[in-house]
């Protein structure tokens, strides 16, 4: 036989922390029996078996487990086991005429038992404990304020364990921890608000907490069992209790809760959002055990807690962003709605600032510099941007101590000890920098954390526990509130809104053209759906609608034929509608063919397009031309289509028989003028001065569907994307009742 001894004073070296799950011993308040294979043989057990059942670990060894138990525990044994054999379950065990409370899990291919003698424990009424359980919840749920809760959480832990100090610890994104809760006796010292170093909860035993949930040591100064193993275990292989409830303490454990005058240990895991968020610590100053169905309870409660903060943490967090959202929201619209970028951005000053709760900000493009609240001065300021310009590659860059990266701060820290760096361009100047002022930290820890760093004579960096637990308090200077996820959010928000308004002034230019390359491909493969996708589907229900009328026209009622002659008719209109879709969607891909075009020539041929449209209906009236048009600069083909479109118009929109069309082009002096001024005027039903801009939107129809002879709407959206193709611009003037004129600019040709 071997037996593993327990090393007291081990200490923590070059912050690798002892595997403590490899220990190698057990608490003594009960036993464990290890075994393997289908006969359950014992190949290990803790030396205390002779102290609970007069069997020395030695005469186990060797023996079936199915021997030393009940059978009808053996048999309850093997069902836990084979509904969850990798995580512990509980498991009544009878040895002899003794009762145990059981726990059993497999690890590789070992079963692990672990027994406590039921005596040991006051008798719980379990429809008493899963009551109370369940007030506890009850009341916890309707706590909204997260604080609150966690106080009211630590009071029900302690109602429910009796021990005689509960404290809830949070840990932080370096995994230093907070004490934010506590209940004790009046005269204890408190540790509410104190802060712990990351090295007081090592990784690993972060990492065993959030697995098992909840660790309890009645005792922390009662000798520990180690474990008897067979000659036949390898030397080299350690049982892994890391699943295990009676598994040893490590002495700097035991050192460091000595030091705070606790011998009686429990730690409950609050696990929110899948992450350890902290835990509530129990503590004793005399050894205090607990039955395990109150420590079952405590493991249902901790879970019922953990989910309740991730639901307040997320309601808190959801509550800070729409806050944000409609702070952003107002102030994107004020910038689009704005006629100049900066003064948008400016005024009002507190928009600025508000949308990422900064007290001070400078708008920086290229050279023109605007400080916005407590900011450095402009001395200070322009060598920030520089260092921003050239070190920071990012779009947006943040920190809460802005000196660690840009020394030169320090300076003027009281105003900008944080910074919120945003790039509205990588090659130009032109950013935003919001600023934090400094937040003077008085960080309150329980003890120096210093302390538990020591070096030896030849250098090795030991961490042990600290000795002392008094309030040491630290002064962080140079450091500002933090920045929040929702804050740095609305920061590239905002950047995506200036984007749009600056994006003719900023060299971003070059990126813009790669995505139009790609939306012109996109284009081009909408354009084949178009034509064939979506064209081929329509002619198929237009074709069967005829059909059935064709076919079924006697056994169809006068509704029925209606439903089909109108779907016949929204199938034509769809058609219509994806040919001017078409049409548009290809005016921006079709190559423009400039050559000195006479317009006198081009609008004839439009009317005679027109002529030949009207056959069967009244003749066109009369085009009246009073002064001969100029050549100009264009492609023949798309300006018939201008002419065709504003003269179809000018036909449709009036309320007369005969009514008056006009072309024309503006007259002017000016010889040496590059540009000419052409227009459509008629003596239509004119249009409303709140129509005159939304008519060039496509597929807009000011009046219904089928009045002054339909329409796709798509007509004055061509017009205008040709003439801007053309590099001109076209608008429209307008009295309702007596007319409108449509006017547009092209490049004149001259010899």
């Amino acid at each position: 036989m071997r037996q593993s001894v327990l090393q007291s004073g081990r200490l923590q070296k070059d912050h690798e922390f002892y595997p403590v799950h490899l220990i190698g011993a057990i608490q003594p308040h009960g036993f464990l029996l290890v075994s393997k294979g289908a006969g359950f043989t014992i190949v290990q057990a803790s030396q205390n078996t002779g102290a609970h059942l007069n069997v020395a670990p030695e005469t186990l060894i060797g023996q079936s487990l199915s021997k030393l138990i009940a059978s009808s525990s053996m048999t309850r044994l093997q069902q836990r086991l084979e509904l969850c054999s990798d995580f512990p379950s509980y498991v009544p065990v009878t040895v002899g005429t003794q009762n145990f409370d059981g726990q059993v899990h497999q690890m590789d291919d070992q079963i692990i038992l672990e027994l406590e003698p039921v005596e040991a424990h006051p008798t719980v009424d379990p429809v008493s404990l899963q009551d109370d359980v369940q007030q506890a919840m009850a009341r916890l749920r309707h706590k909204k304020d997260i604080t609150v809760f966690l106080q009211a959480a630590v009071a029900e832990i302690q109602a429910l364990t009796g021990y005689d100090r509960v404290m809830a610890y949070r840990f932080d994104d370096s995994q230093a921890g907070e004490v934010v809760a506590e209940v004790k006796p009046t005269e204890a010292i408190s540790y509410l608000g104190l802060h712990y170093p990351a090295t007081d909860v090592p990784e690993l035993v972060r990492q065993l907490y959030q697995e098992s949930l909840v660790r309890f040591i009645p005792d922390l100064v009662a000798p520990q069992a180690a474990l008897v193993t067979a000659e036949s275990i390898s030397s080299e292989s350690t049982l892994d209790l890391r699943h295990a409830m009676l598994r040893g303490v490590d002495p700097c454990c035991i050192e460091y809760h000595q030091n705070m005058n606790v011998t009686g240990l429990g730690v409950i895991a609050l696990v929110s959002d899948h992450q350890l968020w902290g835990l509530i610590a129990c503590h004793h100053p005399t050894a205090h055990n607990i039955p395990y169905a109150v420590r079952s309870a405590c493991k249902i409660l901790g879970q019922f807690i953990g989910a309740e903060l991730t639901s307040k943490v997320n309601q808190q967090a959801l509550d800070e962003l729409n806050t944000l959202k409609a702070i952003q929201a107002d102030f994107i619209d004020s910038i689009s709605r704005a006629e100049g970028f900066k003064q948008a951005l400016i005024h009002p000053e507190p928009r600025l600032l508000d949308v990422v709760r900064a007290q001070g900000t400078v708008v920086c493009l290229d050279n023109d510099l605007t400080l916005i609240g407590n900011t450095p001065t402009i001395e200070e300021v322009q060598p920030l941007i520089d260092w921003a310009m050239s070190d920071l590659d990012s779009d947006i860059f943040h920190t809460d101590c802005l000196s660690n990266h840009y020394p030169e701060s320090l300076e003027f820290k009281t105003v900008a000890s944080g910074a919120l760096v945003l790039k509205i361009s990588q090659l130009r100047r032109y950013l935003i920098v919001w600023f934090r002022p400094e937040v003077l930290q008085t960080v309150n820890w329980a003890g120096n954390p210093n302390a538990s760093v020591r070096t030896t004579d030849d250098g090795e960096v030991l961490i042990c526990p600290r000795t002392s637990f008094e309030a040491w308090q630290e002064i962080v200077q140079a450091t500002a509130l933090p920045w929040q996820a929702e804050e740095i959010a609305n920061a590239l928000a905002l950047k995506n809104a200036i984007v749009g308004i600056v994006l003719n002034k900023a060299d971003e230019l070059a990126q813009i053209n790669l995505d139009l390359e790609r939306s012109n491909r996109e284009l081009d493969s909408f354009a084949y759906a178009a034509s064939h996708d979506l064209k081929e589907p329509l002619r198929g229900i237009t074709n069967f609608s005829n059909l059935l009328m064709r076919r079924n026209s006697q056994g169809l009622d006068e509704s029925g034929m209606k439903r089909l002659r109108t779907l016949v008719k929204l199938s034509h209109r769809m058609d219509a509608l994806i040919d001017a879709l078409l049409r548009f969607s290809r005016l921006g891909q079709t190559e423009l063919h400039l050559d000195p075009t006479d317009l006198n020539a081009v609008l004839s041929r439009a009317i005679d397009v027109l002529k030949a449209g009207r056959e069967g209906r009244a003749n066109l009236p009369p085009i009246q031309v009073p002064h001969p048009l100029p050549w100009v600069n264009g492609d023949p083909v798309l300006l018939a289509e201008v002419f065709s479109n504003l003269l179809s118009n000018a036909l449709k929109y009036t309320d007369k028989a005969q009514p008056r069309i006009e072309v024309g082009h503006c007259m002017t002096d000016d010889l040496t003028s590059d540009i000419c001024v052409l227009y459509v005027k008629d003596d239509g039903i004119g249009v409303a001065p709140q129509h005159l801009q939304t008519i060039f939107r496509l597929f807009k129809r000011l009046h219904e569907r089928d009045s002054y002879g339909g329409g796709t709407g798509a007509g004055l959206t061509i017009t205008q994307k040709i003439i801007e193709r053309h590099g001109g611009r076209i608008w429209v003037e307008s009295t309702p009742g007596e007319g409108t004129i449509v006017y547009f600019v092209l490049n004149c040709y001259k010899n």
